[in-house]
């Protein structure tokens, strides 16, 4: 087992984010990481941690990462409390995200899937680094969207809403010209002798419909993770886990 930390070191504050039993990460990258997650995990009072192994001992992602939160308690300002967790298996390639207390609301089992897909690529490629920060990064801003919310609606997207209060105020400015300018009174029928013009036949004419059927894509590399409850009873939200 990669972990000798013993609950109850952690109590008074969360010193600690990144377990890198993999070796994954220079020093350098894991100071780096160690200061973001402090930094953001304190706009959101939830600890933020990432945890990578060689091998789980036999047991499943789901469970490996609930036995760590019941034995390590981990929380950003108390034991048992607020954690996002980043699970990494380098052994069989499986990552998991997994979310309690604060962050089992507001980092659900589909904000959780949307954050395993958007750094997938990264650890695919070896880019763990800049994985695990955008890991961060965005449990962060998810969690600052009410639950049960899509915060990758575009509604929500602030490229859109200027978009949309350029067009308004186009809208505006045209309506505003238009009723200050004289109104026109030509139109088709002006010129057009009615006694003499008419309309000399109308049909619709059906020729065919057609119909395509396309299967949804569905992504192989996801094993149905998602949330549950440790053996120490603690529930928490999950991912779909996968394959990178």
């Amino acid at each position: 087992m990669p972990f000798a930390m013993k609950a109850g070191a952690e109590y008074s504050h969360q010193k600690r984010f990144v377990y890198d039993g993999a070796n994954l990460l220079t020093e350098k990258e894991v100071a780096k990481l160690e200061a973001l997650a402090s930094e953001q995990g304190k706009d959101r009072n939830t600890a933020f941690m990432i945890i990578t192994v060689n091998g789980t001992d036999g047991k499943g992602y789901v469970q490996y990462v609930g036995d760590f939160y019941d034995e390590h308690a981990p929380g950003y300002d108390k034991p048992h409390g607020n954690t996002a967790i980043l699970f990494i298996d380098m052994e069989k390639r499986d990552v998991y995200l997994a979310g309690f207390q604060k962050a089992e609301k507001y980092l659900d089992n589909n904000r959780l899937d949307l954050i395993q897909d958007k750094i997938t690529p990264n650890l695919s490629a070896g880019k763990y680094f800049d994985a695990f920060s955008s890991y961060i990064h965005l449990s962060h801003d998810y969690m600052g969207y009410k639950p049960g919310v899509n915060p990758d609606n575009i509604l929500f997207k602030w490229w859109f809403q200027l978009v949309v209060a350029i067009a308004a105020g186009a809208v505006i400015v045209t309506l505003m010209a238009y009723r200050s300018g004289g109104r026109v009174t030509v139109n088709a029928r002006t010129y057009m002798d009615s006694n003499k013009s008419k309309v000399l036949s109308e049909s619709d004419v059906f020729v065919r419909q057609t119909v395509t059927k396309q299967r949804k894509p569905s992504n192989n590399n996801k094993s149905g993770g998602g949330g549950g409850i440790t053996r120490g009873g603690y529930t928490h939200s999950g991912s779909s886990g996968g394959k990178f």
